[in-house]
């Protein structure tokens, strides 16, 4: 496999403007295949169109960019083909059933046996027991993990997560990462958008900062801490963080019925991942 054939996604000077506002400065970055690649940046720093370009839903004023081997301005057709978009909001039929809205999908799609494709993704996001209920009774956690699940119909070797834990509650955005995780591990590609710096640090490879349209650093996050000298540590008393007191009270993976951890098991398990 070349240097190319590696990488799933490519981007190099992408420019993006609208009128006298220009959003994106020159845009350079590469994603390896199977990993998750975070875009960080604040509000309005380009995050969203850099995906809307790399999805071809917007076109770029200048420069390149290719999604699984193919061009994005003269290989449209080809890209939709390898890849899948979840927004910022769930995408999902909340009239329907969960199972309803995968076979849908499926059946969109033109693929055999939806209803196989459907009760497996159901057991694969741990959303069996809920797949006959609506979506409308689903929680904020449960929706996401059903939009993704959608988004996964047809096996797309690429995926595009637009903020994804936009709005949720503590306990569903560590569903999500868990979710995020398990896609990595099964080798899909991940890119990332987000404005929560402990995100990136929980899921990402590697993580690219966004600033007024340019990408000013890219690096793993041990890379990144190396930009800034080491902090000299003094021996103080550690007050649990509300996180400790978040996971020792529901339990890591927020699910019911899990035991809580204790604070410090906890922490440990952060440390490790």
């Amino acid at each position: 496999m070349t240097a190319q054939q590696a990488q799933a996604i490519h981007v190099q000077g992408l420019k993006k403007s609208y009128k006298e506002l220009q959003v994106l400065r020159g845009v350079d970055f590469e994603v390896a295949r199977g990993s998750i690649f975070a875009l960080l940046g604040s509000n309005g720093a380009g995050k969203t169109t850099v995906v809307k370009i790399l999805s071809t839903l917007l076109k770029a004023d200048a420069g390149t960019a290719r999604v699984n081997g193919f061009d994005v301005a003269t290989q449209a057709a080809d890209v939709r083909e390898s890849i899948s978009l979840t927004g910022q909001f769930a995408a999902v039929d909340e009239i329907l059933t969960g199972r309803e809205n995968l076979v849908l999908v499926a059946r969109l799609r033109h693929l055999s046996n939806p209803g196989k494709i459907a009760d497996d993704l159901l057991k694969r996001f741990s959303l069996t027991d809920a797949g006959a209920r609506k979506a409308s009774t689903y929680s904020g956690g449960m929706r996401r993990r059903l939009d993704i699940a959608m988004s996964l119909i047809g096996n797309p070797p690429v995926i595009f997560l637009d903020e994804p834990t936009t709005g949720l509650d503590p306990q569903a955005r560590i569903e999500v990462w868990q979710t995020v995780k398990e896609l990595a591990h099964r080798g899909t590609t991940v890119l990332l958008t987000t404005q929560y710096l402990d995100e990136a640090e929980q899921l990402a490879d590697r993580i690219a900062i966004l600033h007024e349209g340019r990408i000013i650093v890219n690096g793993t996050l041990t890379e990144l801490k190396q930009l800034l000298p080491p902090a000299k540590v003094e021996y103080v008393e550690k007050q649990p963080t509300l996180e400790d007191v978040f996971l020792t009270l529901v339990g890591d993976d927020g699910k019911n019925g899990t035991p809580a951890m204790t604070a410090t098991s906890a922490r440990t398990n952060r440390e490790q991942r």
